[in-house]
């Protein structure tokens, strides 16, 4: 009888407070490893997350140096290194990884072939001769990979091929997933030929697994709160006779005098090395409850207006976590006021759906002043109120540019990709045409902005 551990974390986002003590259970549990008892060690992705100061200023490459600390196995990636860098930082990304990257549904637009840096599986042998197939599903975006250079695929479009071609290679397939909850139980449901499914990028937490049909789902929630183990007991003939799963709240674990000072030490390393590019100088403040050039967000709507054409502009106030001071204003200033990880969008619309996505947006105005907003890239605290360059209510009608709105002319909105993914505004997605703007951080954008008015050194998008 061989037994197997499988060790998965995910959705670490930055949150390096759990770090040092994740870090020393993965060795522990490593370290006993045995031919009779193999430790597979995975990560399923959004170990990345620009909100972190660090993150930010070394694209990710400080995270990746973290994790070649534990020695993965296998890791697939999410969200937040799909689509929270620029393609040419993606391909940076994983240059010094001591770790394979599995990636299934991925390709580079340009070839139509997986990247030098990812594969599309990996097949790991254990000391007995167990072959375990790898497979990586990360989140499909294909209106923002799109623009990125990507080319992304849905699961049912890459799992039957793939599953054929690794059935005659494999004892047993493990997924890392990073898709949600929803399609892994589909997964489950209809491709019995996968053993386990380790999930992620919905947050959800099974603390002692989940079976569906045949198959074991697992997962370990978020931000380095659990860890989470899987045991798989195989027979003489390679079988998986038993699957198990569990997982360790990271609070219980041993917390060490110094773990502290280390990740305090990783956010003054980042905010030092943002702190030293150099945006511009603000000839006044830039304030959240300013007005016209002292607004942070009358500023930040011309800035969008600069970057890109469209008839009107939208922002809300609960974007903007902090006030630029006069003077120098640095890349740490617009990463602690402008931390989200969203992207802009253009969307086009009839002026008769126009009508309708504005009257959507008036009558929550109320209600979302001081709403909490959680995930979807916010990292603030309310959603705010909405702000419009080029857009104002006269009575009961909108004007757009000062005229009434033709209902059957097109008029182009850009605003952040956030509107149209959150519950409250379904009508963005419904009566227009978006057309993605990536990379276009709304923080890069207003760095350029600064920097094309206000300062020497050219400043990239």
């Amino acid at each position: 009888m061989e037994r197997m551990t499988i060790i998965h974390t995910n959705d670490l986002h930055s949150h390096f407070e759990n770090w040092p003590k994740i870090r020393r259970f993965i060795q522990q549990k490593q370290q006993y490893a045995s031919n009779r008892h193999p430790v597979l060690t995975v990560d399923l992705g959004d170990f990345c997350d620009r909100v972190h100061p660090l993150t930010e200023a070394t694209d990710g490459r400080a995270n990746v140096e973290l994790m070649n600390q534990v020695h993965y196995d296998a890791v697939t990636i999410g969200n937040n290194e799909g689509i929270g860098n620029t393609k040419p930082q993606l391909d940076r990304l994983y240059e010094h990884a001591n770790f394979p990257v599995v990636v299934s549904n991925l390709l580079d637009d340009n070839h139509q072939q997986t990247s030098p840096w990812c594969h599309t599986y990996k097949i790991h042998q254990t000391p007995r001769g167990t072959r375990v197939g790898i497979i990586g599903l990360t989140a499909p975006f294909p209106f923002t990979y799109g623009p990125l250079g990507w080319d992304v695929s849905f699961p049912d479009e890459v799992l039957p091929e793939l599953l054929a071609e690794l059935s005659s290679q494999t004892d047993v397939i493990v997924l890392l997933s990073h898709l949600g909850y929803l399609d892994d139980e589909h997964i489950a449901a209809h491709y019995p030929e996968i053993d386990v499914i380790i999930g992620s990028h919905t947050h959800h937490l099974f603390e002692n697994g989940k079976v569906v049909d045949t198959t074991l789902l697992a997962a370990a929630g978020k931000f380095g709160q659990y860890v989470g183990e899987i045991t798989l007991e195989l027979d003489e003939n390679h079988h998986v006779v038993s699957k198990k799963s569990t997982t360790y709240p990271t609070k219980l674990l041993v917390e060490h005098a110094y773990d502290q000072a280390e990740v305090i030490g990783y956010q003054s390393q980042g905010h030092e090395l943002l702190q030293a590019q150099i945006i511009g100088d603000l000839p006044n403040p830039w304030l959240r409850n300013g007005q016209g050039p002292t607004s942070y967000i009358e500023q930040s709507l011309e800035a969008v207006a600069d970057f890109t054409q469209a008839d009107a502009y939208l922002l809300s106030t609960g974007l903007f976590l902090g006030d630029l001071a006069s003077g120098q204003v640095t890349s740490d200033d617009l990463h602690r006021t402008l931390p989200h990880p969203m992207h802009l969008i253009r969307v086009t619309f009839s002026g008769a759906n126009l009508i309708e996505v504005l009257t959507e947006i008036a009558n929550q105005h109320d209600y979302l002043i001081d709403y909490p907003i959680v995930g979807m890239g916010f990292r603030g605290k309310v959603f705010g109120e909405m702000k419009a360059k080029n857009i104002e209510k006269m009575g009961a009608d909108f004007l757009v540019g000062g005229q009434p709105i033709a209902l059957d002319k097109p008029y182009r909105l850009v605003m952040m990709d956030h509107y149209s993914f959150i519950k409250f505004f379904p009508k963005i997605a419904a009566l227009g045409k978006i057309e993605s703007l990536c990379p276009s951080l709304l923080r890069n954008v207003v760095a350029c902005y600064i920097n094309k008015k206000y300062g020497n050194k050219k400043v990239s998008n």
